[in-house]
C-alpha cells in the first residue's frame, strides 16, 4: 500500500475539504483522467485497488498514472477503550481529494479501452467519476 517513507508528524487534525480542487485538475502526463465529482477521502487500499482493476484489464498495454497520494494519517482508539488517555495509534493513510482532481491518468491504448477500465477503476472508489479526455490544442487557436 501507499504511504509516506518519513513524516514529520505522525498525526494530524482531520481538516475540510470544501471548494474545488485548485491543483492537479488539468491532465498533464496521459490521453485520458478520471476525475472526482465529489470530495472525499481516498484510502491507500481504495487507491490501490483502482491500480488494479485498471491495469489487469488493458492488459499491460498503455502506461497509467496514480495523481494522488495518501499523505494523511487517520487514527483509531481500540475497540471497548474508555474515553480520553490522548489519541489513538495511526490506522491508515488517505488522499484528500476535492472535486475536479484528476485521480488517474491513462495513455497508450484506445478510447474504448480506456474508458471501460476508467469505469472499473471508478467503483472501487467511494465517489462519482467521471472519464475525461484530454483536449488537442489546434495550431493559431485557443486550446
Amino acid at each position: 500500500m501507499l504511504m509516506p517513507k518519513r513524516v514529520k508528524r505522525r498525526k494530524v487534525h482531520r481538516g475540510r475539504m470544501t471548494g474545488k480542487a485548485n491543483k492537479g485538475n488539468i491532465i498533464a502526463y496521459g490521453q485520458y483522467g478520471l476525475v472526482a465529482m465529489e470530495p472525499s477521502w481516498i484510502t491507500s487500499n481504495q487507491i490501490e485497488a483502482a491500480r488494479v482493476a485498471m491495469t489487469r484489464f488493458i492488459k499491460r498495454g498503455g502506461q497509467v498514472w496514480i495523481n494522488i497520494f495518501p499523505h494523511k494519517p487517520i487514527t483509531q482508539k481500540p475497540a471497548e477503550t474508555r474515553m480520553g488517555s490522548g489519541k489513538g495509534s495511526v490506522e491508515y493513510w488517505v488522499a484528500v481529494v476535492k472535486p475536479g482532481r484528476v485521480l488517474f491518468e491513462m495513455a497508450g491504448v484506445d478510447e474504448t479501452t480506456a474508458r471501460e477500465a476508467m469505469r472499473l477503476a471508478g467503483h472501487k472508489l467511494p465517489i462519482k467519476t467521471k472519464f475525461v479526455v484530454k483536449e488537442v490544442s489546434q495550431e493559431g487557436g485557443e486550446g
